[in-house]
């Protein structure tokens, strides 16, 4: 493999491995907020067993996060300075503000959220949670208007061969700015949903039967329950925004080879890129031109309209793309369906939790990680769906790559996916490690609601340990 392909699965790799826990942050920190909200308007304690566990997943992530972050922004000057060179005029005062403007706020008041308990007043710990959540929100904001730009560039100008912003606002309010920012918290807000659902479930099948658990696994199949039908919603008014702008990902998407009305929706395929055709096709008819142009006649791009006139495809690779949209959409369904479930069952028996099926809280344990395989995929579809061009119509992935030898990339790669790959399972290790103890009643969980309330200092009742 060469020096532009290995930096390619090096990058990928690292930000595959970095957004795993911004994807979690993002939407746990206003989870966080509810808890402590509930807590100070009931005093029930089991709201603030639930925050002091979730918090310590917060702090982890956090710090998981922020470690795959610096080292996925030195590979900007590393692999790819051609990138900087280019458009660091817009992608350095983006991610700068990123950094003034929502890093700086969560790592303030971080500290606060994790030993404020009894340290500082209830309000003033309320208001540290307020902050980084918002911080998070933040940040995720001004990462996904670089992002957006990189997709759909505008308010710019070209000086030399070097990007210039024109227009500040076009630039951060570009055409695919608000789908994609609504579409990635609401994938955040699902990811939490199930991993606090699975979890819990977890917590349910080892013995836990406290006020706590029931809680957190109520509110984390009613949020993925209220949220999954949201998302397809959002998703599909994004797909019809990259429809739009980037015709040739949607049509790699879609495995579509010819521009056509009628087109089916194929539910599985083998996209052949030698023959330009789809091997093995089950798909229902008319149903991608109905999705995209609502109407069976619409007419739907094709990938044999993005060729060069030597033959070369301008389009992105085909099989990654089809495969990657179809897992996103597949785990979409499996979270309405398995939520939806959920929640009808216990509303159903008028039992709670007591009234979930074993095999349905089997389900749910897994579950807990399909959050990252839907955003995973999504971002899979999204960055390879953008190829060849790494800022579209402005900067291809060739052009930016370094003139690195690739056998320094490769031995680079291999020393990544080992430690991402320790780093990654230690993780999931300590979730469930917490889980059983929590489980164990070893981090403060009440195994009885009728348990008396602790006395309180400094505004905030302080729980048991």
């Amino acid at each position: 493999m060469d020096t532009l392909l290995l930096s390619r699965i090096q990058f990928g790799a690292n930000i595959s491995f970095h957004i795993l826990f911004p994807t979690i942050t993002i939407a746990l920190g206003w989870v966080l907020l509810f808890f402590k909200l509930r807590f100070n308007a009931t005093g029930d304690m089991k709201w603030m067993d639930a925050y002091r566990f979730w918090v310590k997943v917060f702090a982890l992530s956090f710090a998981m996060g922020v470690v795959s972050g610096i080292t996925m922004s030195f590979q900007f000057g590393t692999n790819w300075p051609g990138f900087m060179e280019t458009v660091g005029n817009i992608a350095g005062p983006l991610l700068a503000y990123e950094v003034l403007t929502a890093f700086f706020l969560e790592a303030a008041f971080l500290g606060i959220m994790l030993f404020g308990f009894s340290r500082v007043p209830g309000w003033l710990h309320t208001t540290a949670t307020v902050l980084v959540a918002f911080g998070t929100t933040l940040s995720a904001f001004w990462i996904l208007v670089l992002n957006s730009w990189m997709h759909t560039p505008a308010g710019y100008e070209i000086r030399d061969g070097v990007v210039f912003a024109s227009d500040w606002l076009a630039v951060i309010f570009n055409p695919s700015m608000p789908y994609r920012l609504a579409h990635v918290l609401l994938a955040s807000g699902l990811t939490v949903a199930f991993l606090i659902a699975g979890l819990a479930a977890f917590r349910w099948l080892v013995g836990e039967r406290s006020a706590t658990v029931r809680t957190q696994l109520k509110t984390g199949v009613a949020l993925g329950a209220l949220l999954i039908p949201v998302q397809i919603f959002v998703g599909d008014m994004h797909g019809l925004n990259t429809l739009e702008h980037q015709p040739a990902k949607v049509a790699a998407m879609e495995g579509n080879w010819e521009t056509q009305s009628n087109v089916p929706l194929l539910l599985f395929a083998i996209p052949d890129e030698e023959t330009r055709s789809n091997r093995y096709e089950v798909g229902i008819p008319n149903l991608a031109s109905i999705i995209l142009k609502h109407k069976a006649e619409g007419v739907v791009p094709g990938l044999n309209d993005f060729v060069a006139e030597d033959g070369t495809p301008e389009h992105p690779p085909v099989l990654p793309v089809f495969w990657s949209f179809r897992t996103m959409v597949g785990t979409g369904f499996a979270m309405l369906f398995v939520s939806w479930a959920a929640v009808g069952f216990m509303a159903w028996r008028r039992r709670g939790v007591e009234g979930l099926p074993k095999p349905l809280l089997w389900v749910l344990v897994p579950m807990a990680g399909s959050g990252w395989l839907a955003t995973l995929a999504g971002w899979y579809t999204t960055e390879i769906g953008r190829q060849p061009w790494l800022v579209t119509g402005l900067l291809t992935t060739e052009q930016a790559v370094a003139e690195v030898p690739a056998p320094l990339v490769g031995s680079t790669l291999a020393v990544y996916l080992v430690v991402y790959a320790a780093l990654l399972a230690a993780y999931i290790g300590v979730l469930f490690y917490l889980s059983l103890r929590a489980a164990r009643g070893q981090l403060g969980t009440r195994p009885d609601p009728r348990d008396p309330v602790p006395a309180s200092r400094g505004g905030v009742q302080i729980p048991a340990e």
